[in-house]
């Protein structure tokens, strides 16, 4: 039986080599042949180090992005990139302009994809910045209204799953951090999302950030697509009774680590965790992951977090005689 199949969010942190190689890039001190080879080195490392410790469902580590929606947009026709935009505390992005009407230039991720899926037999998803994040983190000088931007990033961004799909893609991910962001738009999620994965045989996942999920749960079984990623243990499981309620009709991705903490939790720990979600969720509908991407822990930490993350869901496995 497939039970407790253990995957990862999208991101990892960069070694220090690539982080010094982006720095020099950006100042146009290195080029941009030198900067793919090491962003390819780093993401074989990534690859290999999943695979020694026994991860399912394997990520390529976003070795080769910046900011998760600068990416995109930097291969979208119709934008530009603003200078730096404070996201939070010391961090700095550069915010995406809509310009003039999107227009999607060829695949974006998929040449990362292939690379990746070129360097394991286990499945590694797709990923792709969700259509509403794109549109609530860019300005937009051109559509004039939220609905219509969003729904024009919604349907490049389905040419793009199309393609990873075509590509050999197995699980298909979208990103959706900004889905907390204002209740009032959550049907225009629905609809923008439902654009992108409208047809696809993948599996599907919608991963979004700790928000206030208990305002946004009547939404979760409306969502056009067959995973949630949700992160639970930065809240405390406290979703798990209302989950107890109100049964989730999808399968589920079940944070079990930090990603915002330092603590390397134990193994124990994380058992418990994963206990705690069976009492609600099926073994087969339920996924182990980190409640988000780890590109902000040092490579250290992110590496013992999910050392530990998989030997917890292999004891419970083992315990409850799901080898």
């Amino acid at each position: 039986m497939k039970a407790l199949l253990t995957t990862s969010v999208g991101s990892f942190p960069k070694p220090e080599y690539l982080s010094r190689a982006r720095t020099k890039s950006s100042r146009g001190d290195l080029s941009k042949e030198a900067l793919r080879e090491l962003e390819e080195k780093a993401t074989a490392e990534w690859i290999q180090f999943q695979e020694d410790i026994g991860i399912d469902i394997l990520v390529d580590g976003e070795q080769y992005r910046g900011d998760m929606a600068t990416y995109f947009a930097e291969n979208i026709e119709g934008t530009e990139i603003s200078g730096l935009v404070r996201s939070y505390g010391n961090r700095y992005y550069k915010k995406p302009i809509i310009t003039d009407e999107l227009r999607l230039r060829g695949p974006i991720s998929v040449d990362w994809f292939k690379f990746a899926q070129a360097h394991t037999d286990r499945p590694v998803k797709g990923m792709i910045t969700g259509p509403y994040t794109m549109m609530d983190w860019s300005f937009d000088e051109y559509y004039g209204s939220r609905a219509d931007a969003c729904l024009a990033f919604a349907k490049l961004l389905h040419e793009e799953a199309r393609a990873l799909e075509a590509a050999g893609a197995k699980v298909v991910q979208v990103d959706e951090p900004a889905l907390s962001t204002r209740f009032d738009e959550l049907p225009l999620l629905v609809k923008a999302v439902g654009i992108v994965t409208k047809g696809l045989q993948a599996n599907t996942v919608l991963h979004t950030c700790y928000g206030n999920y208990n305002d946004i749960f009547a939404y979760f079984n409306k969502l056009p697509v067959d995973q949630l990623d949700l992160e639970m243990s930065n809240s405390g499981l406290d979703l798990l009774d209302r989950f107890k309620r109100e049964p989730l009709k999808k399968e589920i991705a079940f944070g079990v680590i930090d990603v915002h903490s330092h603590v390397i939790e134990p193994e124990a720990l994380i058992r418990e965790r994963i206990e705690k979600a069976l009492t609600i969720f099926s073994p087969t509908q339920l996924f182990i992951d980190p409640d988000c991407g780890l590109k902000t822990r040092s490579l250290e930490e992110a590496q013992a977090k999910l050392r530990n993350m998989v030997a917890a869901t292999r004891a419970v496995r083992t315990a409850h005689g799901w080898t």
